[in-house]
């Protein structure tokens, strides 16, 4: 594992699935973890409890994600922690599945808010700490592979993970003067629980397609986002790191 003994990185999402996968692989690397949560708090003190027993450093705090000024206060609180913020991870998104034809424009901005709107204020507000501290700072936006791959009744899903992606690198461009790295990561099928017997067609699609003939894990997420926020990808920004187990690779027909 790289190390990132004595950083900060805050994962807002942190209590959902991808989100825990992240915030264990960067309690692992050796950081600090702000675990935020917005419902699932019960989850957020427990993967707390899990660190500090391992001999970590963690504080779950909670916010609205839908308003700016909690987004503002979240990082400011993950800033006081500890007099530093070294990494911003944004996990925290929705992934309703709904035909286009049915879709509203209520449905779309609900989306929008969730999964762009909300990185966009975290974003801006890490940044404007990060470039007041030694060393910049790292963030990561958590995309998709729907970024660039459409799926049936996720319209508005995919349309938002490829703003992330295009998001990220914008604010590479902008925010790398000031010493602040910026990517994404679009990680494909990540495994849950439940979700083979939810699905079975699809997960069984999957790992026929997938060339390493299995679905992601959080923590495969969690190991490229504490690759991109350490000192071995000090000069990687503004780009978009796909961890699908290679079904990128396969064939389009």
């Amino acid at each position: 594992m790289l190390s990132l003994r004595g950083r900060v990185a805050l994962v807002v999402g942190g209590s959902g699935g991808i989100g825990a996968g992240v915030v264990r692989r960067f309690a692992r690397a050796g950081a600090a973890v702000v675990v935020h949560f917005r419902r699932g708090e019960a989850r957020a003190r427990e993967l707390v409890a899990g660190i500090e027993e391992a001999g970590g450093e963690a504080v779950a705090l909670s916010a609205d994600l839908s308003r700016e000024e909690q987004c503002h206060r979240l990082v400011e609180a993950a800033y006081d922690w500890k007099g530093r913020l070294d990494a911003l991870v944004n996990s925290a998104g929705i992934q309703p599945v709904q035909d286009l034809a049915e879709m509203t424009a209520a449905d779309w901005r609900r989306l929008s808010e969730a999964n762009v709107t909300s990185a966009f204020s975290c974003t801006q507000a890490a940044a404007t700490l990060m470039a007041r501290q030694e060393g910049g700072g790292t963030i990561t936006q958590i995309a998709s592979i729907e970024g660039s791959r459409p799926a049936a009744g996720h319209a508005h899903y995919s349309a938002s993970k490829a703003a992330l992606i295009m998001f990220a690198r914008s604010a590479a461009l902008e925010y790398g003067p000031r010493g602040i790295r910026v990517n994404s990561v679009s990680p494909g099928l990540v495994d849950r629980p439940g979700l083979a017997e939810e699905w079975p067609e699809g997960v069984a699609r999957w790992q026929g397609a997938a060339p390493l003939g299995r679905l992601g894990r959080p923590e495969d997420i969690g190991d490229a986002c504490v690759f991109l926020a350490s000192d071995a990808a000090s000069w990687i920004t503004g780009t978009d790191l796909v961890v699908d187990g290679g079904v990128g690779a396969g064939p389009a027909w």
